[in-house]
């Protein structure tokens, strides 16, 4: 991707989009053309069943991105495309963590862990825990890094998802 490493940090980007066949797939091309990796993407019915929001997080120069928006906002079925890093919209994600525990001393330091970031344990035996975190992405990082001391055995994350805050757009 064209840009110092300096220019490069994390945008996330709200799109709304006809939900139709192919949009993804057309939406994902206007991105790899100019180089860019997309580092997340959420995909969900909007409130009215025609039309999709999309959530993308992409890493790149605010110049270079500045252009894929303009593309993916000429496309048909793209209503429109918003780039919410600088905006106070809310964003935030989940993580499903399944850790492994050995003891009860194990299952203990897991949940006040859990405790602490406000997570829900949502399966527990002796042996296993499946902890949910939410919120926004910095926090989810730091949560897994300090769960990571246990034996993690499985993690999956949903992406960001966006909405602006008030009466705008998202």
């Amino acid at each position: 991707m064209n840009g110092k490493a300096e220019d490069q940090r994390s945008h996330t980007l709200g799109v709304y989009v006809a939900n139709k066949p192919g949009v993804l797939a057309r939406i994902a091309q206007v991105f790899a053309r100019r180089g860019f990796n997309i580092d997340s993407l959420v995909v969900s019915s909007s409130k009215d069943g025609r039309f999709s929001r999309m959530t993308v997080t992409v890493a790149g120069s605010t110049e270079m991105l500045a252009q894929v928006i303009l593309q993916v906002n000429k496309l048909v079925d793209v209503m429109h495309c918003t780039d919410h890093s600088g905006d106070s919209a809310v964003t935030r994600e989940l993580a499903l963590v399944k850790l492994k525990l050995e003891n009860h001393e194990e299952r203990t330091s897991a949940l006040q862990v859990a405790n602490h970031f406000a997570a829900k344990t949502i399966d527990l035996t002796r042996t296993s825990m499946i902890i949910m975190l939410s919120g926004a992405s910095d926090k989810i990082d730091a949560a897994i890094q300090l769960l990571n001391e246990f034996n993690v055995v499985e993690l999956v994350r949903t992406g960001k998802v966006v909405m602006a805050r008030g009466e705008e757009e998202t």
